[in-house]
């Protein structure tokens, strides 16, 4: 990790009132059972509820960084169907810019199956069109950022993000990875394009080819550039300092529905970043967000508000 600090430059004194974060990667639209159970081979499980909301990491980060009183830009391949409108739509309801999002002709925009269980547990299943992980990055990726304070980005479509990225490093600006697809391997030049790479614990195993956790960041930190990371579920995040590897204990909340929680946690971390708030505190911030995601039903939808979030750190 040769980099760590090296986007913590930003003073108070030179913060954003209200940052405006680039969110690059997938959109998709969620279709949402509450289950007693989840269903096992040849049976059938009754759902308590249904739910019908936008999902995806990066457009799941606009909502978040939005409710969070910062400013966000949607950037990423979506169909030209119905779903493509909803999902949109749902952005910009939210008071998300779409001017970044790329309607792919023909192609069907991204849907996901989630089953949720009692404890907040899902199991999900995406269907993603070839056309859309085919989909052409945007022309001028420099106009893109203009007036852009920091990029999160997801790597489902790592072609269409990397030039991205690119533009962004070139301006200095921070460059969080939302490391979530499992096939991740270590020469991924986007691991050392990001100033901060946040690993789901499926991606950080697949990538470091280790299964343990902290053993697998340790391995981490020699490929990524800069600040690594790792998310753990309930049991915190795993983060590496330049010198050793210490950990953001999760805040408690009874847990109903833990949808989205990942792409509050990013959303929060790379606002935070914005603000001019080192990573330590921006992690802190992180996990009180994502808690509180946590103890909401409804995927994004459960996404906090600014107030709740320092309501929970002031009392923590």
């Amino acid at each position: 990790m040769n980099e760590n600090n090296e986007t913590s430059h930003r003073c108070a004194g030179s913060r954003p009132a209200r940052p405006l974060v680039l969110c690059a990667g997938m959109a998709v639209v969620d279709f949402m059972f509450r289950v007693d159970r989840f269903p096992s081979p040849s049976t059938k499980a009754m759902a308590r509820e249904f739910f019908v909301t936008g999902g995806g990491n990066a457009a799941n980060a606009t909502i978040a960084i939005t409710r969070l009183g910062g400013r966000a830009r949607f950037c990423g391949p979506v169909g030209d169907d119905e779903f493509g409108q909803r999902v949109l739509y749902g952005l910009l309801k939210e008071g998300v810019d779409i001017g970044g999002a790329q309607h792919v002709k023909g192609a069907p925009t991204s849907v996901s199956g989630i089953f949720v269980d009692p404890a907040g547990e899902r199991l999900l299943t995406t269907r993603r069109a070839q056309a859309l992980e085919k989909a052409p990055p945007p022309d001028d990726c420099a106009r893109l950022i203009e007036g852009v304070d920091a990029l999160l980005a997801d790597n489902h479509f790592p072609d269409f993000v990397l030039p991205i990225c690119r533009a962004a490093r070139e301006r200095n600006l921070p460059v969080v990875l939302d490391v979530d697809k499992p096939a991740t391997e270590a020469a991924d030049p986007l691991l050392a394009l990001a100033s901060h790479a946040i690993f789901s614990a499926e991606a950080l195993r697949a990538a470091a080819a280790i299964g343990d956790l902290a053993a697998a960041l340790e391995r981490a930190s020699t490929f990524c550039r800069g600040f690594v990371a790792a998310t753990d579920g309930a049991a915190g995040a795993l983060w590496h300092d330049g010198h050793a590897l210490r950990r953001q204990e999760a805040f408690a909340v009874n847990a109903v529905d833990t949808l989205g929680a990942g792409d509050v946690f990013h959303a929060a971390f790379v606002l935070a970043l914005a603000e001019g708030r080192a990573e330590a505190e921006a992690l802190r911030f992180a996990s009180a967000a994502a808690a509180l995601k946590c103890a909401r039903f409804g995927g994004i939808v459960g996404a906090p508000a600014r107030a709740d979030v320092e309501q929970l750190l002031m009392k923590s």
